[in-house]
């Protein structure tokens, strides 16, 4: 099961009791107070495992507490610290304290370890309170109690790629052609209800994760349907991939407004993100239909579609993508992509391409295509 956000109490812990003691010892009158230290507490400590890809190993356990301290013993002894409690999350799991929703940590790297809640300290032993007019105190201190905090955990994926479109338009296919993942495939809406991420070979060295976010729907960014609980997953990919369905009913122009719209919605930080289009299930419809809906779309963006050498149909490609190398296999001595082009505007898509992921109508030149938008 997929789980991408979970309430859990945290609780350091509590620092040992300093010890009340004397020396005795044979031939030793009135040796003295000796009581050692109480142990600090454990702390809590999340970190990032590349072993987990959900928040399910949370699930019907909400409280995690670290050990506490031993108290001090005789003959200065300190009592044994509290192991700390390492928590281990997914890589892009945010903590966010739940009463002021304020995001205390943000784990984004492999090697990311945070400490949340420091344990307590230990108490002073009697042997620090011995002087001159006290020379035999009966008193130590307590160790400090750890600290509890009520925290909630939130998973964003972390992609390269983000696929956006609507319910059964083909991102399902297309993810399982291009890379190594397995999603649900049916020819009915919302087959994909959980995200998925595949790793993409764009050479023997090379590659790029994607993300296949499930559909959204009009009013997404206002909840209805999957989109909130899944349109975050969007916001931590590097380039969005806009999916237009071009059998479907909506036309392709309007489908390609109402998802900017939404994400422009749930948030602003979107509408400036890197993107291309792809126009699929190009295998259902003609040729003349396929080049008019190339059209309508680089109308609407004042581009100029043209015939390129490596894909079939007229489409788009921004002028950092008119070398031809750049659509051949790349091997291990190829040069690194060039970058985006400087004067590409962020409202402007890098390309639009149809494609077919049952035929492999273009397939393999959008993986290289992709590849080069990321570098």
């Amino acid at each position: 099961m997929f789980i991408d956000s979970v309430e859990i109490i945290i609780s350091s812990g509590n620092g040992g009791a300093g010890a009340v003691s004397f020396r005795r010892e044979k031939f030793v009158i009135a040796g003295g107070p000796d009581g050692g230290d109480g142990g600090a507490g454990g702390d809590i400590i999340f970190e990032v495992s590349d072993n987990l890809d959900t928040l399910s190993k949370f699930r019907g356990k909400k409280h995690y507490k670290a050990q506490n301290g031993q108290p001090g013993g005789a003959r200065k002894s300190t009592g044994k610290s509290g192991e700390d409690l390492i928590i281990m999350v997914p890589l892009g799991t945010q903590i966010i304290e739940l009463q002021s929703g304020a995001v205390l940590a943000d784990l984004q790297t492999k090697d990311a370890r945070y400490k949340i809640l420091e344990g307590g300290k230990g108490g002073l032993g009697n042997a620090h309170f011995k002087n001159a007019t006290n020379q035999a105190p009966t008193y130590a201190q307590k160790g400090i109690l750890g600290k509890t905090l009520h925290i909630r955990l939130e998973l964003k994926l972390i992609a390269d790629v983000g696929l956006v479109g609507y319910p059964n338009v083909g991102k399902s296919s297309l993810i399982a052609t291009l890379s190594n993942a397995k999603p649900q495939i049916a020819n009915y809406e919302f087959t994909t209800i959980t995200p998925h991420l595949g790793v993409v070979q764009a050479g023997e060295f090379e590659s790029f994760v994607m993300a296949d976010i499930p559909g959204i729907i009009d009013g997404a960014s206002e909840g209805k349907g999957l989109g909130l609980a899944f349109l975050k997953h969007i916001e931590r990919t590097k380039f969005l991939l806009f999916v237009i369905d071009i059998a479907r009913e909506i036309d392709v122009l309007t489908q390609y407004q109402n998802l900017e719209s939404e994400l422009c919605a749930f948030s602003a930080l979107l509408a400036k993100r890197n993107f291309g289009i792809i126009i699929s299930k190009t295998d259902t419809s003609s040729e003349s239909d396929i080049q008019a809906a190339v059209k309508r779309l680089c109308g609407y963006f004042k581009l100029t579609p043209q015939q390129h050498k490596h894909i079939k149909y007229q489409s788009y490609l921004a002028p950092s993508f008119l070398d031809d190398r750049s659509l051949e296999p790349l091997d291990s001595d190829t040069t690194q992509p060039k970058t985006l082009n400087p004067s590409q505007t962020p409202k402007t898509p890098m390309f639009i391409i149809p494609i077919s992921s049952v035929a492999h109508t273009n397939t393999k030149e959008l993986t290289f295509i992709l590849y080069k938008a990321l570098h």
